[in-house]
């Protein structure tokens, strides 16, 4: 194995040489934070018919050299990382992993580690080492400060200080688990998290409505919603995909997220239209889980909350139309067919997707606070404290309650919401990818032309919220508080 002590600043003849197979958008993170970091020899891959595409993408950047397949980025790599779909790791390791240099360390960057552990044990060969790792990010948000998980699982401690070397230029913040661990936490802290959002976009799809573009859910923490929404079906299907079909503890988790929107929509219904006892039970249920996920022991009180104000989200609401790119955008099909008219600011609704998230936390035991500074994703620690920001205030979680159970205006939506929801659900227990790509595309399709402007906001939340919970972390890390 080539010594762990190696840095950029050193000549290219004492440099490792770094391979990446799969060049998708995070290999090509990958290449771009190594080579502008100074690793000078970076030998990529993609499938074989994308090699001509490689050579002209990379032409003026002499640190990356794109080579025809992964034989030859394996059997030339001292540290080898592959970068391919969770489906897809079984075949491509197959394929070349008895290519593997002697004493490569091999990492993956699969989201789902299950399927990555058995192909590695099965195909790599054992004078090779395994330091898996996973950017708990997308290829558009900075590193600096995320949640970078490396795995030591066949390796000497050298060859994990090897990796941590060549990683470091990233500035991200290692998060030392095993295998099984990786899957439990990345599980927890997004599995519940996509299913919302994706329901919540297959229900406006279904319903032909761009909700924020008629003023219904505008303003505070509907910033936060739609603007994820947005930025979740942006990407490619294949990035929540793995985590949903392949992770059985997702697959719990979503199925539960499915119970809690249905029985929680029934509750609203019955407590409505019923007498004082049936709206008890409404309210029962959600102080539960409030007490459950937010109550003694979970949510400390010195502990500062997640979300910026109201005030400052509404910067990044894409229900203001002022643009003229937004004034050429056609509107929803349900706005120029029911002739809808934005009601007022703030307007209390149920949130039925957050009830229902605390609500699934709370019947499988799983406490959100216990992995927000270990892995949590900029995506979960956002939602997570939108949540937060509603349960622990009294007025807000009232008004929903109140909302939830006499208000109409809403209903059709939260109906919409619950079908999609179980849909989704159904979708991950069937564990076909297809279906998975079909479903997900033909909402990706619906919002098409919205995307621009919702990841263009979106990154400026996301960092801006970043911002303030690494300060917030720093200050707590200064007080002592756990």
């Amino acid at each position: 194995m080539i010594d762990a002590n190696v840095s950029p600043s050193l000549p290219r003849d004492a440099q490792p040489t770094i391979g990446l197979i799969g060049m998708g958008a995070m290999g090509r993170m990958y290449a771009k934070y190594l080579s502008e970091a100074g690793w000078l020899k970076i030998n990529v891959c993609d499938l074989p018919s994308k090699y001509p595409d490689l050579v002209r993408d990379y032409a003026d950047k002499p640190n990356i050299t794109p080579l025809p397949d992964g034989h030859a980025v394996s059997r030339s790599s001292d540290f080898l990382m592959y970068s391919v779909e969770a489906k897809q790791i079984s075949e491509v390791v197959r394929q070349y992993g008895p290519s593997t240099k002697v004493g490569a360390v091999v990492a993956g960057q699969t989201s789902v580690k299950a399927p990555e552990k058995e192909a590695f044990e099965r195909y790599l060969p054992t004078d090779t080492h395994i330091v898996s790792c996973h950017s708990l990010h997308g290829p558009s948000v900075n590193p600096v400060g995320q949640p970078l998980v490396l795995i030591k699982h066949r390796a000497p401690p050298e060859a994990l200080a090897l990796v941590e070397n060549i990683l470091s230029c990233f500035r991200s913040r290692y998060v030392y688990l095993s295998y099984e661990e990786h899957d439990l936490v990345t599980a927890n802290t997004q599995a519940v998290t996509h299913a919302a959002f994706l329901s919540m976009g297959t229900a406006w799809a279904s319903a032909l409505s761009y909700p924020w573009e008629q003023g219904l859910y505008v303003g505070g923490i509907e910033t936060a919603k739609v603007n994820l929404v947005l930025r979740i079906y942006s990407n490619l299907w294949h990035v929540y995909a793995g985590l949903a079909i392949l992770n059985p503890s997702a697959r719990i988790q979503i199925d539960q997220y499915a119970k809690s929107a249905t029985e929680l929509f029934k509750l609203m219904l019955s407590g409505g239209s019923g007498g004082v006892e049936e709206e008890a039970q409404f309210r029962k249920r959600i102080e539960w889980g409030r007490e459950v996920v937010f109550g003694h022991g979970r949510s400390k009180k010195e502990r500062k909350p997640i979300l910026l104000s109201p005030e400052v989200l509404d910067r990044f609401s894409l229900g203001k139309r002022p643009t003229a790119h937004q004034e050429s955008l056609p509107p929803s099909p349900s706005e120029a067919s029911f002739g809808l008219t934005p009601p007022s600011k703030y307007r209390p609704n149920s949130h039925l997707s957050l009830l229902a998230m605390v609500d699934c936390w709370a019947h499988l035991g799983i406490n959100p606070y216990e992995h927000l500074a270990l892995a949590a994703t900029p995506i979960f620690r956002l939602f997570l404290g939108v949540a937060e920001h509603l349960f622990l205030s009294p007025s807000l979680l009232s008004s929903a309650i109140k909302s939830g159970l006499f208000h109409s205006w809403h209903r059709s939506d939260d109906l919409e919401f619950v079908v999609a929801a179980r849909g989704w659900s159904q979708c991950v227990s069937f564990g076909n990818f297809d279906l998975y790509q079909k479903r997900f595309e033909e909402t990706r399709l619906f919002f098409e032309g919205r995307f621009e402007e919702a990841n263009k906001l979106g990154s400026e939340m996301i960092k801006a919220i970043m911002e303030t919970e690494v300060l917030r972390e720093e200050e707590e890390a200064e007080e002592g508080v756990e």
